[in-house]
């Protein structure tokens, strides 16, 4: 079966995952998680995209992130690909892929998911059983979003920046949003859309895209269809 083509659009967020290979590990110290961070800091600068939130687990990535120019996610991920998987190698003295294929990645409607999306990254070590709250766990945005701890890795989005006036109003209200849980439809919805790399939205936003590129942008249900 052919690999599903992603939608790649100008300055249109998307979310992104990658997994390492076979679900292996993909850091095994705290030095490799803070080796990828530099990384994606120095590929994201280069290639012009802002990473708005992000979650390092043990065996896949999740970032929210925003390029410049359609080709420019790719370029950034190609490149922290390659520089992570050095450092990976030659430190545990192995060869071979780290991570299973390509990423995927799936844009996201900002008026209506994109502050969901910011949620269903940083809740990823809570839902895993990890810790209880995602102040715990160390490597994520949440520290930046929800505290204001510097952080020179993420950039706030617009959707962010509305949510207050000051910092630290924007702070607070972004984590009231975290008292509230995700439901399970949402989580669905959310994999669903990523995994099949589509267009997670509105149907009037799915369907902008769908004119301007030409092709499905929306999740197709799993079978055959109904007679």
């Amino acid at each position: 079966m052919p690999r599903q083509p992603r939608i790649a659009i100008d300055g249109l967020t998307q979310h992104v995952i990658q997994r390492g290979n076979n679900r292996h590990a993909c850091f095994l110290q705290e030095q490799d998680y803070r080796c990828y961070l530099q990384h994606l800091l120095e590929a994201a600068i280069q290639h012009q995209c802002g990473i708005h939130a992000y979650v390092l687990m043990t065996n896949h990535v999740h970032l929210l992130i925003t390029p410049s120019a359609a080709p420019s996610l790719s370029k950034c991920m190609q490149s922290l690909g390659r520089r992570y998987v050095a450092y990976f190698n030659s430190t545990y003295r192995r060869t071979g892929t780290l991570w299973e294929g390509r990423y995927k990645s799936s844009v996201v409607d900002s008026q209506s998911y994109l502050l969901t999306c910011y949620r269903y990254i940083e809740l990823n070590p809570v839902r895993a059983a990890m810790v209880a709250c995602p102040s715990d766990y160390p490597w994520s945005s949440y520290h930046a979003n929800a505290a204001g701890i510097s952080d020179s890795l993420v950039q706030p989005h617009s959707e962010y920046i509305a949510l207050g006036a000051t910092p630290d109003a924007r702070q607070a209200v972004y984590r009231d949003l975290f008292k509230h849980a995700i439901g399970d439809d949402v989580l669905d919805e959310i994999r669903a859309h990523v995994q099949q790399q589509r267009a997670l939205g509105s149907h009037r936003f799915q369907a902008a895209i769908e004119a301007e590129l030409g092709r499905v942008a929306r999740v197709r249900p799993h079978g055959r269809p109904k007679k």
